[in-house]
């Protein structure tokens, strides 16, 4: 079985069947490693950059050693939420190899998530699962990828009640479907307590004004329009939160407004009923365990840099930290998109980019958006996408860089179907051919801060030998960033903006 979304090429039948019937007596594991070799070989020499993954299981083997190991798992972290230690398990859910990313159906590595937590009931289960894992191969990007995956809510939440009246139909230990749902619990909470996920945007940074309503005030972060200091002083946020303003925010939703959690309702919210953390421990969790909203400005150290100053603590609270870069065209802005750029000063402080290059595809800028990191010692992965339209189908182009490939490459074409009740995913990645268009996407905004459209961007790019990845000047004219900092909860937060 393959725990990642497949290439679209298909398997290769040739070499393995030539043998079968060579030798019609070959035991079914060596068939298996036949095919798994075969298939991820293939693969690396006509998808490189793809993520590949097959692997074997003994089923009797699994069905008799993991159920247990599973249970004392989920047990663990069931108690670590009860024993206000969510943080633990939010940080090792991040870090976990998640696959179809870009699709965010929170589908994870479970023996890597158990190696994760660093605990007895982790190892014994990554080893456990391990054992039954018979054969495993992976393309040279896709680490920590050890032959079983399963759902665990990070990215969202709306199928947590789904996925547990699975496992109570197919007859599954309690244990796992309970940690799911107390992890969900929180997660939503803090998210809900800080105003919720809906209003993770960039918009009250960029212009300066928490457009679409902040539970916290706030105060100008940057004026409007193309105006503006360079050094604004104040967060976007205001003041931030304190316990009083948490209790109201997070009694408002567990008394049934879910309008702040993008994708939950009264239809798929029952997985908040039961929880073994009560109401008030949850808030005081989550006054002790928030980001200081009133902290994300910028200031200037001695070397003249803008910087961004947080405590070891807050730091602490933070996954993941993204460049969101804005192009003022002389009418608004171009949204060019998420990086993992970022740096820190001798003191430990953010240093703000200077927004003078971008990614580029054959030298067009194009909007990019980091997805996905991967380290393995000294090996690493990162992956982010581009959206486009292949000829006239909606893709993501899918961009890898590697140790091998520094600088990136274009692994392929990932369609997208903007129907959300799809759950079954489509193979992988389209190959792009000599000869296709590609026309790149942006989003775009007033200067009234209002989101105009999706539009397809001028001089589409016609395929003729490889795609090149590199990073592009930006024309001559204003820029306006921000940082994306997502916290324990997956909430997103955005620094102030800086002109440049």
């Amino acid at each position: 079985a393959s725990e990642e979304t497949e290439p679209g090429i298909g398997w290769y039948y040739t070499n393995w069947l030539s043998s079968l019937s060579k030798n019609t007596s070959m035991p079914t594991p060596e068939i298996g490693k036949r095919i798994i070799d075969d298939f991820v070989d293939t693969c690396a020499r006509r998808t490189p950059g793809q993520g590949t993954t097959l692997s074997i299981t003994d089923l009797a083997e699994l069905a008799g050693t993991v159920p247990s190991k599973l249970n004392a798992f989920s047990q663990s972290i069931s108690k670590s939420i009860q024993e206000k230690d969510y943080r633990t398990i939010s940080r090792a859910r991040s870090g976990t190899r998640e696959f179809a990313a870009s699709n965010r159906i929170d589908q994870i590595d479970l023996a890597h998530f158990a190696y994760n937590m660093g605990n007895k009931e982790g190892k014994e289960l990554a080893e456990t699962i391990r054992s039954a894992v018979k054969y495993n191969r992976t393309s040279s990007g896709m680490t920590n990828s050890y032959g079983l995956s399963i759902y665990f809510p990070y990215q969202s939440t709306r199928y947590v009640d789904k996925a547990t009246q699975t496992y109570d139909a197919i007859g599954m230990d309690k244990d796992y479907a309970q940690a799911i749902r107390e992890f969900a619990s929180m997660e939503v909470s803090g998210q809900a307590a800080a105003g919720g996920s809906t209003t993770g945007s960039p918009i009250p940074s960029l212009f300066g004004t928490l457009l679409g309503g902040s539970p916290y005030g706030g105060g100008s972060a940057a004026g409007s329009g193309s105006g503006g200091s360079s050094y604004g002083g104040s967060s976007p946020y205001g003041s931030g939160m304190n316990e009083e303003l948490i209790g109201q925010l997070l009694g408002s939703f567990l008394g049934g407004d879910y309008s702040s959690i993008s994708g939950l309702s009264s239809s798929n919210a029952g997985f908040l009923q039961g929880r073994m953390v009560s109401e008030e421990e949850t808030v005081q969790y989550i006054n002790d365990n928030h980001l200081d909203t009133s902290a994300l400005y910028w200031t200037e150290n001695e070397e003249g840099k803008a910087v961004m100053t947080l405590s070891e603590q807050q730091w602490d609270l933070i996954h993941s930290l993204d460049l969101n870069l804005f192009y003022d065209d002389g009418e608004g802005f171009i949204d060019l998109g998420l990086d993992n750029i970022y740096s820190f000063d001798k003191e430990g402080n953010l240093v703000a980019d200077e927004g003078k290059t971008w990614l580029g595809i054959n030298n067009h800028i194009v909007p990019y958006y980091h997805l996905d990191t991967s380290e393995d010692g000294d090996n690493w992965t990162i992956t982010g996408r581009v959206p486009a339209f292949l000829n006239d189908e909606r893709v993501n182009l899918i961009i890898v860089f590697d140790n091998d490939h520094p600088k990136g490459f274009v692994a392929g074409a990932q369609t997208v179907y903007e129907d959300e009740k799809i759950e079954v995913l489509a193979k992988n990645l389209t190959e792009i051919a000599d000869g296709d268009v590609l026309t790149f996407i942006c989003d775009y905004y007033s200067y009234d801060g209002k989101y105009q459209d999706s539009y397809r961007m001028p001089k589409p790019v016609t395929v003729n030998g490889d795609l090149t990845v590199s990073d592009v000047l930006l024309p001559e004219g204003k820029v306006r960033l921000t940082y994306r900092l997502t916290d324990i909860y997956n909430q997103a937060y955005w620094t102030e903006a800086l002109n440049h």
